[in-house]
């Protein structure tokens, strides 16, 4: 998720909620800094402040909207209505007005997402240059090596790179990986993700492509290779 906002604490604000409600945060200053990292990171959502310096915010959707079809989240100083219709116009998926709620702010965010997937055709083969999941042979390498999963382990691997940069919790891992998710319970999906974790090679004290986010659940995050 990428957070375009000039004013540092409220970035630091905006940051801070949606980083303990499980987003991977990136944030930018101004307009321009944000189209770079846009550029770089290719984030899920973004959530943008009208009032930028050096390219105000509409400029930004403007040239977000040339290249991708990503939620963007305005946020305004204003809360006219001519601001709201020229934003939805513009290719705003949604609007806030500051002061706005923490928790109204992550709702829309949340939904945003659930509704950017809803009809999306669902990929043949996931590829982070690390790690490649084929969903219809269930062949998955690492590097380019081979590995052995049992299937529920490609059931939890699949779940979690197709909501990539998503926290999953142990009662969502249960529902998309286990046929019978009422039959086991949460700690079979920690031994779960640390068995699935040393198949895809991680080392002790490394860092995993499957985080673990305390208090919430588990994300896939890509790393570089």
């Amino acid at each position: 998720m990428l957070v375009i906002e000039d004013d540092a604490d409220i970035a630091l604000g905006i940051r801070t909620v949606l980083d303990r409600s499980g987003f991977d945060v990136t944030t930018a200053s101004d307009g321009r800094e944000g189209l770079r990292v846009f550029h770089n990171e290719r984030p899920d959502v973004v959530v943008l402040d009208v009032g930028l310096p050096q390219m105000d915010g509409w400029t930004v959707l403007e040239r977000i909207r040339e290249l991708s079809k990503v939620p963007v989240l305005m946020l305004t100083a204003h809360g006219r209505e001519a601001d709201k219709v020229r934003g939805l116009r513009g290719g705003a998926d949604d609007y806030l007005t500051k002061p706005f709620g923490n928790a109204e702010l992550v709702a829309r965010l949340q939904a945003l997402l659930r509704r950017q997937h809803v009809g999306d055709p669902l990929p043949e083969v996931f590829d982070d240059g690390r790690v490649q999941v084929n969903f219809v042979s269930h062949a998955v390498l690492v590097d380019d090596v081979p590995v052995e999963l049992t299937p529920t382990e490609f059931r939890l691997l699949a779940a979690l790179v197709r909501h990539r940069g998503q926290v999953l919790s142990s009662v969502k891992l249960l529902e998309l990986a286990w046929s019978d998710p009422f039959g086991v319970g949460a700690d079979r999906v920690k031994y779960s993700v640390m068995r699935l974790r040393r198949k895809l090679g991680t080392k002790a004290g490394e860092d995993s492509v499957i985080e673990a986010v305390r208090g919430f659940g588990y994300r896939y995050r890509s790393r570089p290779a």
